[in-house]
């Protein structure tokens, strides 16, 4: 177990580092009930859109188009939410009907991609670059940068309901990293998904649908990133074009951040919720510090070269220790 998550015991040391610096640093803000509560909050969103483009990453491609997913399935969630509670349906078929609508979208969304990937054979960069300026432009063209709201107030409520002392969005998260964890981990579909990363074409000839397995990995991504836009309406009241617009380059660098190999094949789904914690308590400490947001993205960029160095050293040592046995 240790040797198989060293690079994830050494994100948590980084984490802890960090939490207790800031609890230092600022023990009647950093520690209050309310700061905790938020960052427990604003975690889920970013966490789910990150392991969204992990997946992709596994495979050795590239999903650009997770926040823009994300922010076209709850707006188009809450528009049908809005729309029929407005005619006076009730709340939960309102919710049930919203969640349906968004859900549809997302799974078309991911269907494009994987499409295009992996029965047309475009680079995922390309297709994922392409689609979210196509998705952001149909979200624009439906709300003309207006914010959609009016729908359920449980909607809202959700955000501020609570199990146990923790966020309800905290333990839809914690379902969601348990359940692509043990399909990664625990599964052949999963076994699958590294094999992709590690080499295609050697994973095609031993008999594995390839196109069809991408395909799955691009609507499991598309799902996640639903998720995650779910949980904005519910923590905002309302949809809008703008929210999430910074998560994209966030969740690529958590997803670095995690270990996850960028040439495939290789990471993990608690590397990367570790690197999100990481830059969720970087953030809300700085922020509490009134550390000037510039400085933050220097602070984030230099921890993240210090892992990256980090990982680099520990492989080589591992390397020639290997070869000297």
């Amino acid at each position: 177990m240790k040797g198989k998550y060293t690079k994830e015991l050494r994100l948590f040391a980084i984490f802890v580092i960090l939490f207790l610096f800031f609890a230092i640093m600022s023990p009647d803000r950093f520690l209050t009930r309310n700061n905790i509560m938020t960052m427990l909050k604003q975690m889920p969103e970013l966490g789910l859109l990150t392991i969204a483009i992990m997946l992709v990453i596994l495979t050795k491609g590239n999903n650009l188009s997770n926040v823009a997913t994300a922010i076209l399935s709850s707006i188009l969630s809450a528009l049908v939410m809005a729309g029929l509670y407005d005619k006076g349906h009730g709340a939960v078929l309102s919710i049930c009907v919203g969640l349906l609508a968004g859900f549809v979208s997302a799974m078309l969304c991911g269907v494009l991609n994987g499409i295009f990937v992996a029965y047309i054979g475009v680079a995922s960069m390309l297709t994922t670059l392409a689609s979210s300026t196509f998705f952001k432009g149909i979200s624009m063209n439906i709300t003309q940068g207006r914010a959609i709201s009016g729908f359920p107030e449980q909607v809202y409520g959700l955000s501020r309901t609570y199990f146990v002392g923790i966020p309800i969005l905290c333990w839809i998260y914690v379902i969601c990293i348990v359940i692509v964890h043990i399909m990664l981990e625990h599964t052949r579909w999963g076994r699958t998904v590294y094999m992709l990363g590690c080499n295609m074409n050697a994973t095609e000839y031993a008999g594995v649908k390839v196109k069809k397995e991408l395909l799955k990995v691009y609507l499991l991504s598309a799902a996640l990133s639903f998720v995650g836009g779910f949980l904005m309406i519910s923590r905002y009241n309302s949809a809008k074009v703008d929210y999430g617009s910074s998560y994209l380059l966030q969740s690529l660098t958590a997803s670095v951040l995690g270990g996850v190999d960028i040439s495939g094949g290789n990471g993990s789904v608690i590397g990367a919720v570790i690197a999100v914690m990481i830059l969720q308590v970087l953030s809300s400490g700085m922020n509490i510090l009134n550390v000037n947001r510039f400085f933050t993205d220097i602070i984030t960029g230099a921890i993240l070269i210090f892992v990256l160095a980090l990982n680099f050293v520990f492989h080589k040592i591992n390397a020639k220790r290997i070869t000297k046995q």
